[in-house]
């Protein structure tokens, strides 16, 4: 029926009933090639299982999909043919005359037996499918169907509701136009099975924006979707349930976006978030007994351009070596930092050397344990030329057992290119600066460079975790011969302090470094007190930032932080222990000790007696009065936070009194990013990938990702590990990711997977590859290894000989 004579009538599909599934020998269907041809059509079927008038609705999606073919590049047109008749799937010489075949039905058991066959081997020839809307209902009792839509509603009819509509394939034609943030009424469906990791999903419906009713989804909740099905290609979207949906210019572009893929008109990815196409395989193997021959301690990696692995150790021995606690003995704490090397060629591990550090303690309390050592790791941006390697640690030689402090260090050192060996006697010292090692904890350790050649050091406060009840680390008075060690006002909050801090510096050929523009401070300024300031400070308020990354497409630097200890917030103290992630898009001060999350206040304390509170600071013009403070006094305001999560869920956030302090009472919490909650949490930052097409590897991720974040937790029960996307108009100053994509599927958790994440970064090969920690704490165990996730899945479709007309 043409498309113009709808009104003429609906053909009544068959009533709905049980019936067997279909026979393929029920159909002539002997299509050999694919579907359609140069002259591009579009078969739109609209059957009902129900008699009487035609809806409104297909009479909007009829137009609309005319309207989307005959507009646009002349080489992307397509004819439409409507019709209700199903008995068009068993006619071969009609029905492989279309490219694709579209679903607008209101569902039911709309096919018999053999024209369902049709449609089943229409795609197995390499049709194209779309569905919309309340085709997810159409044909109920087929398991093929239902493979071919992807997923099937939860019982119960929806009502019209405005909601938000996440974007997140910024590559497929469907969707790279539309907003990242689409916000649009429609009738937003539940589906009895999430269908995610077996569809590639290419946008979302957020459910804090509508009122999703019995069945909602949760976080995860896809709305449009496609893959590769039976030998053809299948777009559903769940959207276009009203007729106003078919007048939205937004919405016509998604339509023509999946009907340019189905229809062969142009290539596009729809495999790449479908976990079955991704590979984990660990690549290091159980150290031999009483040695690290494979691995240390993990703690941070990075990759060479020649696709070397080289990671570290932070100190801590094999669990059946010895391990020195007691202040008197002169190898208190000595450890071995270990610098390793995987050779993806020879997949053997070499041990490039070992520094003998401070940092082999052990466990226990805060006065016993200890997490200073090596801690972070770079290659020079020349390194294939001149082997230097950048290592971040404190050396036990340089420990003061009477006063109990050490010289944290940032060295160059030379590697032999050809034997994986690192001359220890080559080392620059770079930089150097006093630490207390009295009280663990937080040393940060990470390290990035950016496009210009500056390298950005991350620093942990220094302090302990005890002392202030999990709250502000800013007691003052806990001291080690005259060094606080509980009041993080002296080191993050302090603008004359390394510690707490993200530094960037330029390194020069001869050892030494310079200052870029643009960091936080020059180091000249001074106020009325006799405050300095560090012109090596990036960002201050940091607490332990153990993994930083650099964005070299956009020069923006990206950290992740491990909050206090507190398991609740508090109307006397304040927010409950946020862990933290930031984009950060230029020198700040980001809270540490005065302000957490997104600008939300600790309290101060009093003095002779910390227990009893002070006013609330003000995140807009902090101040630090601490008697530890030798900086200024008059703190740079506090840029708000991107990620923040607690034990009660993601971006907790509560109603604020006239003068901007939130109530800090739980049952008035909100929370603004529900897929994330904690509990046992320590943040670890990750990279952003970066998709490179003239990359020749065959395990490279797919450009779906490219631009996306990707954020984790040491831990894998309830925490983080996804990759999300930002707005780049609000990222620096603290907006919400608006798209987040769970990984855990695809970097494997659990026990036998990477349960404790420590470090993970893209290779040149395109690659992720992951550090995982073990399963004890300051020591290598057999759980202890380096891993590798590669992308299996192929590259995109249809094959470029099998395009409707020419390559594109």
């Amino acid at each position: 029926m043409a498309a113009g004579a709808v009104a003429a009538g609906l053909l009544s599909g068959p009533a709905a009933s049980a019936r067997p599934a279909p026979d393929p020998s029920l159909t002539t269907m002997s299509i050999k090639s694919p579907p359609g041809g140069a002259n591009v059509r579009v078969l739109l079927f609209y059957g009902s299982a129900a008699g009487g008038e035609e809806s409104p609705l297909v009479n909007a999606g009829i137009a609309a999909i005319e309207r989307i073919g005959q507009t646009g590049p002349e080489n992307q047109r397509f004819t439409v043919t409507a019709t209700g008749d199903a008995s068009v799937f068993t006619n071969d010489k009609k029905l492989s005359r279309f490219n694709t075949v579209v679903f607008l039905t209101g569902g039911g058991d709309v096919l018999d037996p053999e024209q369902e066959a049709g449609l089943e081997a229409y795609m197995e020839a390499g049709g194209g499918f779309v569905g919309l809307h309340d085709a997810a209902r159409a044909e109920p009792y087929s398991d093929w169907f239902t493979g071919l839509i992807g997923a099937r509603p939860a019982a119960g009819q929806p009502t019209v509701q405005r909601a938000t509509v996440e974007v997140g394939d910024r590559v497929h034609p469907a969707t790279k136009s539309l907003p990242m943030e689409w916000k649009r009424p429609d009738k937003w469906l539940n589906w009895a099975k999430n269908p995610s990791g077996e569809v590639h999903t290419v946008a979302r419906v957020r459910e804090s924006t509508y009122r999703p009713g019995t069945g909602a989804n949760g976080w995860d909740h896809p709305v449009s979707w496609c893959r590769d099905y039976d030998g053809g290609r299948s777009f559903y979207t769940g959207m276009g349930g009203t007729v106003s949906s078919y007048d939205e210019t937004d919405f016509r572009e998604h339509l023509r976006g999946a009907l340019l893929w189905t229809t062969r008109l142009v290539r596009a990815d729809c495999k790449a978030t479908i976990t079955g196409n991704y590979k984990a395989e660990r690549l290091t193997r159980p150290n031999q007994p009483g040695q690290n021959d494979q691995i240390g301690e993990p703690h941070g990696l990075v990759t060479a351009p020649d696709g070397r692995v080289f990671y570290i150790g932070r100190g801590g021995a094999d669990a059946s070596q010895p391990v020195v606690t007691d202040w008197n003995n002169p190898d208190v704490g000595k450890g071995k930092g270990e610098i390793h090397v995987y050779d993806p060629k020879t997949k053997e591990v070499t041990l490039a050397g070992a520094l003998t550090v401070f940092g082999n303690k052990g466990g226990g309390d805060e006065l016993v344990k200890v997490e200073e050592g090596l801690l972070g790791i770079e290659l020079d941006p020349g390194f294939e030329e001149n082997g230097w390697v950048y290592l971040h640690y404190t050396p036990h030689s340089g420990i003061d057992r009477d006063k109990r402090m050490a010289e944290r260090r940032v060295s160059r050192f030379t590697l032999d290119l050809a034997t994986n060996k690192l001359d220890l006697a080559s080392e620059k010292v770079l930089l150097k600066w006093p630490v207390q090692i009295h009280s663990c904890c937080h040393a940060g350790g990470g390290m990035a460079w950016d496009s210009k050649g500056n390298l950005y050091i991350a620093t942990g406060d220094n302090n302990s975790s005890g002392f202030s009840d999990g709250y502000s680390g800013n007691n003052p008075q806990p001291n080690y011969k005259g060094v606080s060690f509980a009041d993080a006002r002296r080191t993050a909050g302090n603008t004359n302090n390394l510690n707490g801090k993200i530094l960037r510096i330029h390194p020069e050929p001869d050892g030494t470094y310079t200052l870029p523009e643009g960091n936080l401070f020059t180091g000249k300024e001074t106020d009325e007190g006799g405050g300095k300031t560090r012109g090596e400070i990036y960002v201050m308020g940091v607490r332990n930032p153990a993994r930083i990354s650099v964005d070299k497409k956009t020069d923006i630097l990206y950290a992740g932080w491990v909050g206090p200890d507190a398991g609740a917030p508090s109307t006397t103290w304040g927010p409950a222990k946020y862990d933290t992630f930031a984009v950060i898009t230029k020198a700040s001060n980001r809270g540490w000790p005065y302000c957490m999350g997104n600008e939300q206040p600790y309290r101060d304390r009093n003095l002779p007696d910390p227990s009893k509170p002070l006013g609330w600071y003000d995140c807009d013009h902090p101040k630090n009065e601490s008697p530890n403070n030798d900086g200024l006094v008059n703190l740079p305001p506090v840029t708000g936070n991107n990620i923040w999560y607690s034990p009660q869920g993601g971006a907790p956030d509560f109603p604020r009194d006239a003068n901007g302090v939130p109530s800090y009472k739980q049952d008035e919490a909100t929370y603004k990013l529900p897929w994330l909650k904690g509990g046992g949490q320590a943040a670890m930052n990750g990279p952003v990938y970066r998709y490179d097409g003239t990359n020749s590897s065959d395990v490279k991720w797919p450009a779906y990702w490219d631009g996306k974040w990707f954020v984790g937790d040491f831990y894998d029960s309830d925490q983080p590990r996804n990759a999300v996307l930002m707005d780049p108009r609000t990222q620096g100053d603290g907006g919400l990711p608006v798209h987040s994509e769970s990984l855990k599927k695809i970097v494997p958790i659990g026990n036998d997977g990477i349960k404790n994440l420590m470090g993970w970064t893209f290779g040149p090969d395109g690659a992720l590859y992951v550090l995982d920690y073990g399963r004890g704490f300051f020591t290598s165990d057999a759980k202890s290894a380096l891993w590798r996730v590669t992308y299996t899945g192929g590259g995109p479709t249809p094959a470029a000989g099998q395009l409707a007309r020419g390559t594109q």
